[in-house]
């Protein structure tokens, strides 16, 4: 897959905050490696054994269906918009603004944010772990040695960045290619070495524990084992999130459907087949990279160090390409007066420059909360992941919206398929919300209630009205939820990390 860039002229209308001329717009191949290069980070190097925790292979099965359903139903949705309302840009922040307000396009906005950044700390904590393969100082990946090197690569990072959206998108192409052939290798050397009697020995879980208990009844592991999915998939909005930059809007929904599902191909044969080369148990006693384990067990230790260093491209890679996503969806929201307008400004690279600071400050401060705190991989991924489940809910309910009214069909169209796909999708992001459990509610209320000072800045600073009636009441229900929060991390039954 190459990159290239096209040459567009925008026409009237696609937005506030675009300039009218020619740009230079991403093309599908570059669309694509996006949606890649951000789904494809830790998650795959780490299933084997966080799958193996979760569930055994027959609720595994069902999960991966209702998982492939349900985000399937997803890319459905952000290509259907993308082509159906071709005037609003901004992914998961346009659509949430624009079916249902301001204050829930920020918080759309806000919540995906603090996902991508908290999910960058994860990766650097998982990158330098994965380094202690090599060198033992950085064992654990929040060692100081550690938390010092992931700072000097997060700002090596940082200044590539500032360079502009183009650059970067080009060398995230190169590296998603290079990070997709040690999972390609892996999944060749499991396949020869699968074994069906490990694959079924206990194939509902009735008999397995692991570190001393049950996983449970085929519901519960099916419940268990969601959160990990939606961390494997998410990055399927990237390309929305670029529609403002893409060079054809029919692109941003084609590279979404296409990365989709080359990287659910992936994920399944990686996590099933890694049920038939060890048992079950002993997968879910490896250290992450759990991958890395599975394929020193079948080849030796040369197998370990190659997938190691494929995750250390691969979280390279991803990192830039959050970095990437983080920045942009606070770049649009500044240009409509939702976030302070400081955060839209472009330096001459077109790199939002403030959003970067103020991105790279807040995961700066983060991974040295981690050395004070041990958060773990586990820990910072699950709240990244709860963060991002009401963003992608707004996104479904949006098209189930659109459809309902009729609204962009009076020239005809699917109108019943998208309410089916629409539908389908919003029950999908509800049942996550319900998997992900009200502690990660009462957290991501947390965060959105401390945003809302950035969302009033905003308004005042460009006098426009703070909340609408309805808004309050939201605003209100986010407050009483935060206030719940806080009395349980002050009283102890609740952690943030």
């Amino acid at each position: 897959m190459s990159h290239q860039v096209q040459t567009r002229v925008e026409s009237a209308g696609h937005g506030e905050g675009r300039s009218p001329g020619v740009k230079v717009g991403l093309t599908l191949s570059a669309l694509t490696a996006l949606v890649v290069g951000s789904m494809i980070g830790s998650g795959i190097f780490a299933l084997p054994s966080q799958m193996a925790a979760s569930a055994a292979p027959g609720p595994l099965l069902i999960g991966w269906a209702i998982t492939g359903v349900g985000m399937l139903t997803l890319a459905f949705v952000f290509q259907t918009l993308a082509e159906r309302k071709p005037d609003v840009d901004g992914g998961v922040y346009g659509y949430a603004r624009a079916g249902f307000g301001n204050y829930v396009g920020f918080t759309a906005a806000w919540g995906y944010w603090v996902s991508a950044w908290v999910g960058n700390v994860a990766y650097l904590v998982l990158l330098f772990a994965t380094l202690g393969y090599f060198f033992d100082p950085f064992v654990g990946g929040t060692t100081l040695p550690a938390i010092i090197g992931a700072s000097i690569l997060l700002w090596v990072i940082h200044a590539l960045a500032l360079r502009g959206v183009h650059t970067a998108a080009f060398v995230n192409t190169v590296v998603t290619i290079a990070k997709i052939v040690p999972i390609l290798t892996f999944v060749a050397i499991a396949a020869v070495g699968f074994k069906a009697g490990l694959f079924s020995a206990d194939f509902w879980g009735q008999h397995l524990t692991v570190d001393g208990s049950s996983l449970g009844g085929t519901l519960d592991q099916v419940k268990n084992m969601m959160l990990v999915t939606v961390w494997a998939f998410i990055g399927i909005e990237g390309a929305a999130v670029y529609s403002q930059r893409a060079g054809s809007r029919k692109d941003v929904g084609r590279a979404t459907v296409i990365g989709f599902v080359g990287v659910l191909g992936l994920l399944v044969l990686v996590n099933l087949l890694s049920y038939g080369l060890m048992a079950q148990a002993k997968i879910a006693g490896l250290d992450d990279p759990s991958m890395a384990g599975l394929m020193e067990d079948q080849v030796g230790t040369w197998g370990g160090a190659f997938i190691s260093i494929g995750l250390v491209v691969s979280l390279l890679g991803a990192l830039l390409a959050w970095v990437m996503l983080c920045v942009e969806i606070l770049r649009l929201p500044a240009q409509e007066h939702v976030m302070p307008k400081a955060l839209g400004r472009e330096n001459s690279h077109g790199a939002p420059s403030v959003a970067l600071w103020l991105t790279n400050g807040c995961v700066q401060v983060l991974l040295v909360w981690t050395l004070f705190n041990e958060s773990t991989y586990t820990n910072l991924i699950y709240l990244a992941t709860s963060l991002i489940l009401l963003p992608y809910l707004w996104s479904a309910a949006y098209q189930l919206l659109l459809a309902a009214r009729g609204e962009t069909y009076l020239g005809g169209g699917p109108r019943g398929k998208d309410l089916v796909v629409g539908a389908i999708a919003l029950v999908y992001a509800v049942w996550l919300v319900y998997a992900g459990g009200w502690q990660y509610v009462l957290v991501a209320a947390l965060f959105y209630l401390v945003g809302t000072a950035f969302y009033l800045w905003a308004r005042k600073e460009s006098r426009q009205q703070l909340f609408t009636s309805r808004e309050w009441v939201l605003a209100a229900v986010v407050t009483v939820t935060s206030v719940v929060a806080v009395l349980g991390i002050a009283q102890g039954w609740l952690q943030v990390l």
